[in-house]
């Protein structure tokens, strides 16, 4: 699959605040080209909204409303509601946030716009953590992985935010990859194209919060993928399943061992983490045959 091409004038602009290496602006970037220029965006308090800078000296080309961290869906639900009024339909409304925005303090406001079946698009930028705040614990934290607020290891597991807005009932949720450019480009040009609430997930590698080197970031998303951690996959109505990456290639071990977030790990935590991997990828499969 072909990717998109820049504009003329580019939808995301250099000179933005990420930081080097940094693959949620590459993934932004793909986002937007995709997205064209009637789009409008809501931003929570994230890296993203960083990224986006302030008005009228956003990195986005798109005009983008920044909101306080617990209500970016229920602003984009006013202003699709404004823009209707004003018969301007055709133009996309989209929420760009973080994890911490999204399974935590945001979820509520989230959870009503799904129920709703609100028409937006909602990014959320998975970096498994509050990571420009200290790198704190989120609920998108994986089992073990150490962070500013669990340094010996989270004690929970991941919450599974693609689970849940499947059990909405929306039109579309999935997740996506930034090592996987054309997978997250399809899937973006599949939202645009519905109407309804639709939820796209992103991983996110954090260099500094995950202990990588600053080149590391597509590497890291990839093995993600590969070892099964963070599956691509689509669900459409809440009903039908479709895995975008039908097999793992690596085991858990190689996509962990690059991280300092997992270095304390004991083999035996090593091994209860490729169990539930195993046993979360069997149940996927399932739903997916089906």
């Amino acid at each position: 699959m072909k990717l998109p091409e820049s504009a003329n004038e580019p939808m995301f602009y250099s000179g933005h605040a990420a930081c080097p290496g940094c693959v949620m602006a590459l993934s932004m970037r793909h986002i937007l080209n995709t997205l064209g220029p009637d789009t409008m965006a809501v931003a929570a308090p994230s890296c993203a909204a960083i990224i986006c800078g302030a008005q009228p000296c956003s990195s986005l080309r798109i005009p983008v409303y920044q909101t306080t961290l617990e209500a970016s869906a229920a602003a984009a639900s006013g202003l699709r509601r404004a823009l209707d009024a004003r018969g301007k339909r055709d133009t996309t409304v989209i929420v760009i946030a973080g994890d911490g925005g999204t399974y935590d303090i945001g979820f509520q406001a989230l959870s009503s716009a799904a129920e709703r079946n609100e028409n937006m698009i909602y990014f959320c930028f998975d970096n498994e953590g509050y990571m420009n705040t200290g790198g704190q614990k989120s609920s998108a934290t994986p089992l073990y992985a150490s962070t500013g607020s669990t340094p010996a290891g989270k004690r929970s597991v991941k919450k599974n935010l693609t689970e849940i807005m499947a059990a909405h009932e929306i039109p579309y949720t999935a997740t996506a990859s930034p090592s996987h450019l054309p997978d997250l480009v399809r899937k973006v040009e599949k939202a645009k194209a519905l109407c309804g609430m639709r939820v796209i997930t992103v991983l996110i590698p954090c260099l500094a919060g995950w202990g990588l080197p600053d080149d590391a970031a597509v590497a890291s998303a990839r093995l993600a993928v590969d070892s099964g951690m963070f599956p691509l996959y689509e669900v459409e109505g809440g009903q039908r399943y479709t895995l975008n990456q039908a097999t793992r290639t690596r085991p858990v071990k190689d996509y962990i061992g690059m991280q300092k977030r997992y270095r304390h790990l004991t083999v035996q935590q090593l091994d209860s983490i490729q169990a539930a991997v195993d046993t979360s990828w069997g149940h996927l499969a399932q739903r997916a045959a089906v």
